[in-house]
């Protein structure tokens, strides 16, 4: 039977959340999500809206999944804005700032990889505690896609759990899912993690899933293709990390780069971002218009969409702990969620009108966080 929550979900479109990954920029990320709905819920006297009930899919990749599976777990922002201010420096603890730190980091070995690993794991399991891929779907009626990397075949591996992607990662943590999606080579370690199809296995190993969706507003597009029906509108919001304007002018000479001029590698993760965002970003602007040219209706809009300022160069690498940076990260998101909200207040904007249904139809919850039952026991139909 379905509830009235669940009608009241099939009447309003199918909406996706897609989540950029960035590293510590994620902390970008949750205080752009708090601010925008703490004004919506001010604005209809509640103490807080919860923003995770407002998608039928949720996708994120690396830290754009940890903040994915809080939301779907009904936890506040403003936790996870804690989280990366309170774990941060434990989770990155040496910053690869040039040639010199990157050779210091190559004679340590493993020892800050290792420290990195232990200190993210607590911090998940501090707002995501042991919640399963399937308790999040039975309990919240929410479907996740978050990517990662299969390290035995070197392949693309997506955990998944919607109405149509069977058992195979229902049992997953979302502890682990996080580890294994973040798990961004030189930066942290890969995620070996247990198998729970397998009991006393052997423990799978998996590399970030930036390496090939650090923008996975594709998976959200084709996960909600799949599972939506197909009269049924489709809207995708997707999100990033206040990434900075990438570019490099090179002369010929300066083509023949050295691994140390790579930072022994370390610099090709924001490059690699930096692509993906660009490429994927317009993939799925292209495909949706095609789609929606065949009589599908498929709308996305990706915000804050404004120029990165000046200002922020300095503090937007990937691994950057410095209270300063953090501060700067977060006083941006406040400014790009204000404008956010200003479009939504203007009649004139699509895209503002699209982020005011949303916030419009997003349910109440307690400032402390959404209290549900995680025992399975319901599922929602596309």
């Amino acid at each position: 039977m379905e509830t009235p929550e669940g009608n009241q979900r099939l009447e309003r479109p199918f909406r996706v959340l897609s989540l950029d990954g960035g590293g510590m920029r994620g902390i970008y990320t949750g205080a752009f999500l708090a601010r925008l709905t703490d004004q919506f819920a001010r604005i209809r006297n509640e103490s807080a809206l919860d923003l995770g009930l407002g998608f039928d899919l949720i996708t994120g990749t690396s830290t754009g999944a940890i903040v994915g599976c809080a939301l779907a777990v009904g936890r506040p922002m403003s936790e996870v804005v804690a989280l990366y201010r309170e774990h941060g420096p434990k989770i990155f603890p040496h910053r690869l700032t040039g040639k010199r730190s990157a050779i210091y980091r190559a004679s340590q070995g493993d020892r800050f990889v290792r420290a990195g690993d232990k200190a993210l794991r607590e911090a998940l399991k501090s707002v995501l505690g042991t919640t399963t891929m399937v308790e999040v779907f039975a309990g919240r009626g929410i479907s996740l896609a978050i990517p990662a990397v299969l390290m035995s075949e070197h392949r693309a591996w997506v955990f998944k759990k919607t109405a149509k992607s069977g058992v195979r990662d229902d049992r997953y943590p979302l502890v682990d899912v996080c580890m294994a999606t973040s798990a961004a080579p030189i930066y942290r370690s890969l995620a070996a993690i247990d198998d729970p199809n397998t009991p006393a296995g052997p423990q799978q190993v998996f590399a970030d899933g930036g390496l090939w969706a650090n923008n996975p507003i594709m998976i959200g597009l084709v996960d909600a293709l799949t599972i939506a029906a197909p009269d049924r509108p489709i809207e995708i919001f997707s999100l990033g990390t206040c990434p900075r304007p990438e570019g490099d002018h090179l002369d010929a000479e300066s083509a023949h780069r050295s691994m140390l001029d790579w930072r022994l590698g370390a610099d090709v993760a924001p490059l690699s971002i930096s692509a993906q965002e660009f490429a994927f970003d317009h993939m799925a602007r292209l495909l949706a218009n095609a789609i929606s040219g065949c009589g599908r209706q498929i709308r996305r809009v990706r915000f804050p969409n404004k120029p990165v300022p000046a200002s922020m160069m300095p503090y937007l690498a990937l691994d950057d702990t410095r209270p300063e940076a953090m501060d700067r990260l977060v006083a941006q998101a406040n400014t790009d969620a204000d404008l956010t909200k200003s479009a939504c207040d203007d009649p004139n904007s699509e895209d503002g009108r699209m982020i005011r249904r949303l916030m419009n139809d997003l349910p109440a919850m307690p400032a402390t966080g959404a209290v549900w039952d995680r025992a399975p026991t319901r599922a929602r139909r596309g």
